[in-house]
């Protein structure tokens, strides 16, 4: 029986708890066990050839009905990871209630200081700018070969506005953003600003997003992720109602198939830890399995996932930073991580022969998929070789991490080497060293241990401030 996916819309990639079991009834309704997340923050349900019952509240898309597209957003990210100075969770809802109706472009509000959720990829990318309430606009119709800018900063109250009205012009094809530009000042009436500075996005490696976490306010936030992307449904309903008993009013998505739940007081974290305890969830992935975005329901990528994976582990590589994706032959739409195996389309061969799998490796310029600019590494190379190959890859992005730019040659630096002293928790050994400060709580670099707040505390076991001792070793610095 074939199966097929029908998407919930979750605008935005948020959804609050009693919205999430109203899609979780509707998901049972269908017999079904599990849930899964799609890349544009939606949910999805797998069924059996069944016709989705839409009579309900929720925005659903079945497979064969009109084709709409779920907003995405960086909502997920606030409060956790960097993040524009004014953009605050509450402003990316505000914005997100103006759009009324279901987009057919794909639309990314997004903050350029944060990683996880891509800049690039929609046909209308609104991206934060530094002026309050302002946002560049990089476009890219579904007819055109390359992303432009808008030439104007759009505020944030006319985002769903423009959107609108870009929709609306489709039917004249518009060649460039100049005629898109004049199509839209002739209909709309908006608050413009002129643009002052190219944006500038600076690379930051992929962060990790799960487990319990604590945020700056003294609160937690928590990631979960299933490696097969088969959320079941008895925990999420769990879940949902440990949120209203944490007065937690949303549940961010990612495009990683994974999702965040922010803001569990100290003082429910036991209850949280208990639940997840006793529903036998893992909260502790590595990295390497975190850092991949898959085909949904494809169990030659999960597979081939799984077999990278363990390859990696064998040989004790790191991949911190970068982001991995597995691309089918007949893929649509665009990448969105650091490194991507693309299967090619197997040859058409007589029945007793079998097809030969083979695969070419690309990556993003600089390894930053924001560039939308990757370069071809290997072609038509089998499953056995892939691993050495991304393994080299993986040394080639070390190598060059922080390097934006050709460097010329010098003479190699001196080397002073100096006694640094730096304090280490007696409970599980994490250093502070003043040099690099502690991001997890907002300590910038050059803060002495001695002038940190009292109720500064381990950033690993939350041991306090007195649990640290001071020690010293022998470290290298460039005259």
């Amino acid at each position: 029986m074939r199966q097929q996916f029908s998407r919930v819309i979750v605008q935005g990639g948020v959804v609050s708890p009693g919205e999430l079991k109203i899609i979780l009834d509707q998901a049972e309704r269908l017999d079904l066990d599990t849930i899964a997340f799609g890349s544009r923050q939606d949910i999805l349900f797998l069924t059996q050839n069944k016709i989705v019952d839409n009579s309900s509240s929720l925005r659903l898309v079945t497979p064969d009905g009109d084709r709409v597209e779920n907003i995405m957003s960086s909502y997920v990210t606030s409060d956790l990871f960097a993040s524009t100075h004014w953009l605050t969770g509450d402003r990316y809802l505000y914005i997100l209630e103006q759009f009324q109706n279901t987009p057919k472009l794909k639309i990314n509000i997004v903050d350029p200081k944060q990683r996880v959720v891509p800049l690039f990829t929609g046909h209308l990318n609104f991206i934060a700018s530094e002026q309050e309430d302002y946002w560049y606009l990089y476009m890219r119709l579904p007819h055109w070969e390359k992303t432009q800018m808008y030439p104007v900063l759009i505020y944030s109250w006319d985002l769903a506005q423009i959107a609108e009205a870009v929709e609306r012009i489709l039917k004249e094809e518009p060649q460039n953003v100049e005629m898109v530009f004049d199509l839209v000042i002739d209909a709309t009436d908006l608050n413009n600003k002129t643009v002052s500075s190219p944006l500038e996005v600076d690379f930051q490696p992929f962060p990790y997003c799960e487990g319990m976490n604590r945020m700056q306010s003294g609160k937690y936030w928590l990631g979960l992720y299933w490696r097969n992307n088969k959320y079941d449904i008895k925990f999420l309903k769990g879940l949902c109602d440990l949120c209203v008993t944490s007065k937690i009013g949303k549940i961010a998505l990612t495009p990683f198939k994974s999702f965040i739940v922010k803001g569990i007081p100290s003082e429910d974290k036991l209850a949280w830890e208990k639940f997840l305890g006793l529903s036998g969830i893992n909260v502790r992935h590595s990295m390497l399995e975190l850092n991949w975005h898959l085909p949904v329901a494809n169990e030659m990528a999960l597979n081939l996932k799984q077999f990278l994976v363990d390859s990696f582990n064998k040989q004790d590589i790191s991949t911190y930073g970068l982001t991995f994706g597995i691309a089918d032959f007949d893929r649509s739409g665009s990448y969105f991580t650091s490194i991507v195996i693309e299967r090619n389309k197997p040859d058409v061969l007589p029945v007793e022969f079998e097809a030969r799998a083979s695969f070419n490796i690309v990556y993003a310029r600089d390894f930053d998929p924001n560039t939308q600019d990757y370069i071809v590494h290997v072609q038509d190379v089998d499953q056995a070789e892939l691993p050495a190959l991304l393994m080299e890859l993986s040394q080639m992005y070390f190598k060059n991490l922080g390097d934006k730019k050709p460097v010329k040659e010098v003479s190699a630096p001196k080397l002073q080497t100096i006694k640094v002293a730096v304090y280490q928790c007696n409970s599980c050994q994490t250093i502070y060293d003043y040099r690099f400060g502690d991001q997890t709580q907002n300590i910038q670099p050059g803060v002495l241990f001695e002038k940190l707040p009292n109720e500064y505390c381990c950033s690993l076991c939350e041991g306090p401030k007195e649990n640290f001792s001071k020690i010293s070793f022998m470290a290298e610095l460039n005259q």
